[in-house]
């Protein structure tokens, strides 16, 4: 176990040793055909809600794990090692739920939440439009009140588990202020809803992505969470969460893709010894361990202090910068220690180095991560408030 992974209490190590044994024996088989094929597993999602998984972070009255988010990171983590389709999945799933947590009432809670969080439910983040993706107030996909229902038209790009999902979470403009953006639970069997065919994408293609087209459809007013306007900031507080998530599912891909680097560099030898053993070999290989260890410290510090009730959001885009340009810098170098093999898909180090890369664009882009850093500081926010003062 890396150093400076840390769990609360036993019953927290023992969880993140048993995901890390049914990630390596039930997903990391699975892995290599669904992604060469494109084939979503439903099935997988599933699994893992049965067995507790998928609603770690939230309270165990409603059927989750009431798991500090620092735990719940380290066991998405574990997925992501083996098999980052699903890590994202999972991640994604309680972005979906954290509205419903969050500012559901006590009824919606009682009604959604435990098949949600138990697996039997997968959700889905309609967020992103195709002519506003950083800028989400930008959106154009309405709500319209008509008696006890909203009919929503308009389109969401983007949608991960698209075509696959149970229920969206949506974001649409219910007034024509700027800000006028409420939030729903959309059912996927609602009529007018249709998913296009899924992206043709460079990575994670055991991962469905697809735009998500509103035809008019109806939804009962009990689907709305919080008041109308109320949408945004249940985006952004979702975001900052959901930040974490691909910071942790980005240093698991790069701790995989150090993992097979070093046993590669372990196996192979060159002028009659290992090529670990070379100089150059190995530096390259501690400059991975260490940009690995680094996102996981920085993501596992920005968790805590979502665990203790302080802010975090400049954390979390810290964290999701840091790990995510990590990872695309040592899955880089995982694909030069296996030289001319790394190229080819005999190994996975080639799909480990295009799946990062579109880490460092979902969930914000790296460059918006940058911009809220730095307008953080110019409002005179510490970057880091676990410095001594």
């Amino acid at each position: 176990m890396p150093a400076s992974r840390v769990m609360p209490t036993d019953e927290a190590a023992d969880l993140i040793r048993l995901v890390r044994d049914l990630a390596d024996k039930e997903l990391a088989p699975r892995a290599a055909e669904a992604e060469a094929t494109e084939t979503f597993p439903r099935d997988v999602f599933a699994m893992l809600g049965h067995t507790g998984v998928l609603g770690l972070p939230y309270p165990e009255e409603y059927g989750g794990g009431g798991q500090p988010y620092e735990v719940y990171l380290q066991v998405l983590e574990e997925i992501a090692r083996v098999w980052a389709s699903v890590g994202v999945g999972v991640s994604v799933h309680a972005l979906s739920c954290f509205g419903l947590v969050t500012r559901g009432t006590e009824e919606q809670r009682q009604a959604w939440l435990p098949d949600m969080l138990g697996g039997d439910l997968l959700g889905a983040y309609c967020l992103s439009e195709p002519h506003a993706g950083s800028d989400p107030a930008a959106m154009r996909t309405t709500a319209r009140r008509e008696g006890d229902d909203y009919v929503l038209t308009g389109a969401k790009a983007w949608v991960t588990h698209g075509g696959h999902a149970d229920f969206y979470k949506v974001m649409a403009r219910t007034s024509d202020r700027r800000n006028g953006i409420s939030c729903f639970l959309v059912p996927a069997d609602a009529a007018g809803l249709s998913a296009d065919p899924p992206e043709r994408k460079m990575g994670l293609t055991g991962s469905a992505t697809a735009t998500m087209r509103f035809d008019g459809v109806r939804v009962a007013v009990d689907r709305l969470l919080g008041d109308e306007g109320d949408g945004l900031g249940i985006a952004l507080a979702g975001l900052d969460a959901g930040r974490l998530g691909i910071a942790a599912v980005a240093t698991g891909l790069a701790q995989g893709a150090l993992d097979d680097a070093v046993a590669y560099a372990r196996d192979r030898e060159t002028f009659g010894r290992p090529i670990i053993d070379h100089q150059g070999l190995a530096f390259l290989l501690a400059d991975m361990a260490a940009a690995v260890e680094s996102a996981r410290s920085t993501y596992l510090s920005a968790a805590r202090l979502k665990d203790q009730g302080l802010p975090y959001g400049t954390q979390a885009s810290i964290a999701k910068l840091v790990a995510t340009d990590n990872a695309m810098k040592v899955t880089t170098d995982a694909v030069q220690v296996f030289g001319g093999y790394g190229y080819t898909r005999d190994f996975p180090v080639e799909r480990y180095m295009r799946e990062a890369k579109v880490m460092q664009i979902f969930e914000g882009t790296n460059q918006i991560q940058r911009m809220v850093i730095g307008r953080a500081l110019a409002k005179g926010q510490p970057a880091t408030v676990t410095r001594a003062t």
